[in-house]
């Protein structure tokens, strides 16, 4: 059952005076930032048919308490299953700028927030990139939605990857490290955990990287706060998880021409993530990452 910001409302705060404005930037649900009482809260109107993107709800239920309970993600409110409703302490924070998320003291920051996240707990959700991107694929394909990349070998890629470093549902991970996830109060906060499963930590780190145009040397401070040091099995998988990850996003994308009902240019979107793991494959051997990242336990 879906609702309207103002049903909702009304049904969280009855009789209570409110105001109500909508949140930009989401592209997979409708935001909005509600006052009440002086209060601001963040209530979200779930998008259409987001378990097929892989979205578990009570999942994501479970992931941000667990990960507001150390004080990282947004204190949860109230929820309502049927009517696809979520609703969360606004965070009175400030943005990282991108350019700004691979810097000291932020990168720190971040992998310190990460490690934390990542030894959390467990929850009833998976998140299996290599599993993804072929579904998301053949549903899209379902509804008459074809990729306009290479997906042939993007998959073929992601294949040979999935060899050498399979998927271990080892990890908490939240799995969509974009900008707008990020936000800063004098802690570190992460916002938006519908896509929170269980997987591998590399991931994460990758997804953030790639997400904010990480150089080289931001990687390695990264994977340094992270593990202690960036040796070369870890800095080469954290390449081959960029592949996982923009080919996610990339596949994400497609899926979503097939079957959101927001306005939003998603053909543009999975055109750019796709040319994004593009520029990575190119630049990377894969042969020998490949062979490095074996190494890894």
């Amino acid at each position: 059952m879906s609702s309207t910001i103002g049903e909702v409302v009304a049904a969280v705060w009855p009789g209570r005076p409110a105001t109500a404005e909508p949140l930009t930037g989401g592209i997979t649900n409708s935001n909005y930032r509600v006052e009440v009482d002086g209060a601001a809260y963040v209530v979200r109107l779930a998008g259409e048919r987001t378990e097929l993107l892989g979205i578990d709800r009570v999942s994501e239920v479970r992931a941000c308490t667990l990960a507001a309970g150390l004080g990282i993600g947004p204190e949860i409110v109230h929820v309502d299953f049927q009517r696809g409703t979520f609703v969360t302490r606004f965070i009175e924070g400030r943005p990282i700028a991108v350019e700004h998320v691979g810097n000291e003291p932020f990168v720190g920051e971040i992998a310190a927030a990460l490690r934390r996240i990542h030894a959390a707990g467990s929850i009833p959700a998976t998140f299996d990139a290599y599993e993804l991107v072929p579904t998301y694929r053949a549903l899209a394909a379902g509804r008459g939605v074809a990729p306009h990349f290479d997906d042939i070998t993007m998959l073929r890629t992601l294949e040979r990857i999935a060899l050498v470093r399979p998927w271990r549902p080892a990890a908490l991970c939240h799995n969509d490290l974009l900008n707008s996830n990020l936000i800063h109060d004098g802690l570190l906060r992460i916002v938006d955990w519908e896509y929170a499963g269980m997987g591998d930590c590399f991931f994460d780190l990758a997804n953030l990287a790639v997400n904010h145009g990480f150089t080289t040397s931001q990687e390695e401070a990264l994977l340094g706060h992270y593990f202690g040091g960036a040796s070369e099995p870890n800095v080469s998988a954290l390449q081959l998880f960029k592949l996982a990850s923009e080919a996610r996003e990339a596949m994400w994308g497609v899926l979503q021409m097939a079957i959101s009902t927001l306005e939003f240019d998603f053909e543009a979107y999975a055109a750019e993530h796709a040319s994004g793991y593009f520029k990575v494959l190119d630049a990377l051997d894969l042969d020998r990452a490949l062979a490095a990242a074996a190494l890894l336990d």
